[in-house]
């Protein structure tokens, strides 16, 4: 069956308020730097009286990366829950905007549609404190067989491991992927997720995954080592292709025995870290439903985890496919 969707991911469907600060808000807060955490709604309410002058816009780790693919001029659908409520909306429209398919039916009863409060310190580091609202109520059923099964690549959010619901979700997403001959990828998405989930993840990339992302703090994490060389070795024979970021280093693509050291494209002021895994995701994603070699992949992660770092939002400003063509890609 020919592809219709080049990615489709299943993620939180998130909005997000993005604000600066500085280390003595996060300390007061008592906010653990460069974390996620996870907040009922009183402690969204309270934390946003106290955050400054802030932005919104659509995100959640996976929708970031199809907006991604669709800048590249990709082919993307989303599977994520929202409520019935104005954020929603948002939400919903902002992803038709950018040409990416989500006809995940709203929750017309129940929690809000979630929202990451993200604080921005100098350095650039972010920490986001999430109400997942929404989010948790993703289901088995709301995977679409038509969507996962015409996708070359389903791509997972690890954060989605949380959810009991939403873990029986992704084993319907890889069963009917794998059926179709399809490829499943997974990001870890957080050092925290990790530790609450290792045993569960380990077996479901074992089992289930042919491709993983993840960053230097969580595929350590994931193995219990402060070896990184052997953490990514380690990542490398449970799953045909792990790709782990490593910030200025840039990044590192392991697959058929072979190790592809990716640099970091330069940046002439970090303005804003959050995105930058997600966009990383989308380059790799996106070139390697192309059929471009692995570390053209890699590069044209590394080019759209450098545009997003560049200015506050977790997504593209610019076209990225411009952009590629412009860099040789």
């Amino acid at each position: 069956m020919t592809a219709l969707y080049d990615v489709a991911a299943i993620g939180n469907a998130i909005v997000d308020v993005i604000a600066q600060c500085d280390d003595a808000f996060l300390e007061r807060e008592g906010l653990v730097k460069g974390s996620m955490a996870l907040i009922d709604p009183a402690r969204a309410a309270s934390l946003y009286d106290v955050m400054s002058a802030a932005i919104e816009a659509s995100g959640g780790s996976a929708a970031n990366t199809v907006a991604g693919v669709a800048s590249f001029g990709g082919k993307a659908a989303f599977l994520g829950k929202v409520a019935d409520d104005q954020l929603g909306r948002v939400f919903r429209h902002d992803m038709n905007a950018i040409g990416c398919v989500f006809t995940t039916p709203p929750l017309a009863e129940g929690p809000a549609t979630a929202q990451s409060l993200i604080n921005v310190t100098p350095d650039a580091q972010r920490t986001m404190s999430t109400y997942l609202g929404a989010c948790v109520e993703l289901n088995p059923a709301d995977v679409d067989p038509e969507i996962i099964e015409a996708a070359q690549i389903s791509y997972l959010e690890g954060y989605l491991f949380d959810p009991p619901e939403a873990r029986r979700a992704f084993a319907k997403a890889a069963a009917l992927a794998h059926g179709a001959g399809r490829k499943i990828a997974l990001t870890l998405s957080d050092s925290f997720v990790v530790d609450r989930h290792r045993g569960a993840l380990l077996g479901f990339v074992e089992t289930q995954c042919d491709i993983v992302f993840a960053n230097a703090a969580e595929v350590c994490a994931l193995f219990e080592t402060d070896d990184f060389d052997a953490a990514v070795k380690a990542l490398a024979e449970r799953c045909e292709i792990a790709a782990v970021t490593r910030s200025e280093k840039g990044s590192v693509v392991a697959a058929n025995g072979q190790l592809h050291e990716i640099s970091a494209y330069p940046v002439e002021k970090v303005v804003d870290t959050t995105g930058a895994g997600d966009q990383y995701a989308a380059g790799f994603l996106f070139g390697l439903s192309q059929g471009r070699p692995l570390p053209i992949c890699g590069q044209l992660g590394s080019l759209a985890a450098a545009e997003v770092i560049d200015h506050y939002g977790p997504r593209p400003q610019v076209s990225l496919r411009e952009l590629a063509e412009k860099n040789g890609l």
